[in-house]
């Protein structure tokens, strides 16, 4: 078939360009939701858990809790320890701020959850390379049940923070939200560019890719480099080194030399 895609998704994780569109509208609702959010959290002393969309990549997460001054982000790429985010969230306690704000992207795991995880997938993995049909059923029967589980993981983590800290805790699902509304400039402007190249490359027959967006320019990205690649946060992403700075929790300890 002949085929020019672009980038498009609110995750911001489609591999080899810059950003999507769709990421800069769900970021600036994601946002302005946790901002909405402080008023309650303040005023009724309590902690407020946002579960921000994010299956397997934290842009969202991370960028919405920065931008809102979230004092707890929890993304997938960093497993967390829920002992630490108690911990950051008495210490706040102890200094007179009896609120805090926890953005958690829905993938976000908790460091047991996560090698377990990471166990079921070696298990699928070696059964179907040996072809053994019970055990990968068997794999394929645990991993479901693992995900169906997790999809409750924010309502628990909310449920452990309140035992843990003493503290009244509510959470907040924005769910489809962010998916919705009226696409920021950033957006238009960004689909706009996209979307001009694409038709520049189908006249000239530039099949088979992907227009990718590379800083103030753009390039074609053959699709077989593309499929079957996520974007996710590198460890040592300047983002995570100005969440660590301005004191946010992301519920591991993490060594400021690490992160550029």
């Amino acid at each position: 078939m002949n085929i020019v895609t672009l980038p498009k998704t609110i995750d911001n994780d489609v591999a080899l360009t810059d950003i999507t569109f769709g990421f800069d509208t769900a970021l600036s609702i994601a946002t302005d939701a946790i901002d909405r959010l402080h008023s309650t959290a303040h005023s009724h002393h309590r902690i407020i858990v946002v579960e921000i969309m994010g299956h397997n990549a934290g842009w969202l997460g991370l960028g919405a809790g920065m931008a809102s001054g979230a004092d707890v982000i929890l993304i997938p790429e960093i497993p967390y320890d829920v002992n630490l985010v108690a911990e950051a969230i008495r210490r706040r306690r102890h200094r007179g701020k009896n609120f805090s704000i926890v953005a958690v992207s829905e993938g976000a795991l908790a460091k047991e959850d996560d090698l377990l995880l990471t166990e079921l997938q070696t298990r699928k993995k070696k059964a179907k390379e040996n072809g053994d049909e019970k055990k990968l059923k068997k794999a394929i029967d645990s991993l479901s049940q693992f995900k169906s589980i997790q999809k409750e993981n924010t309502l628990l983590l909310s449920s452990k923070l309140e035992t843990l800290t003493g503290l009244e805790s509510r959470l907040t699902i924005l769910g489809h939200l962010q998916r919705g509304g009226t696409p920021s400039a950033a957006d238009r402007i960004l689909a706009t560019r996209l979307g001009t190249k694409a038709v520049e490359a189908i006249a000239k027959q530039q099949y088979g890719h992907m227009l990718a967006v590379n800083g103030e320019t753009t390039r074609l990205i053959p699709l077989e480099e593309v499929a079957g690649q996520r974007k996710i946060i590198p460890i040592d992403h300047p983002w995570i080194r100005s969440a660590i700075e301005t004191g946010t929790c992301l519920g591991a300890e993490i060594p400021i030399h690490e992160v550029v």
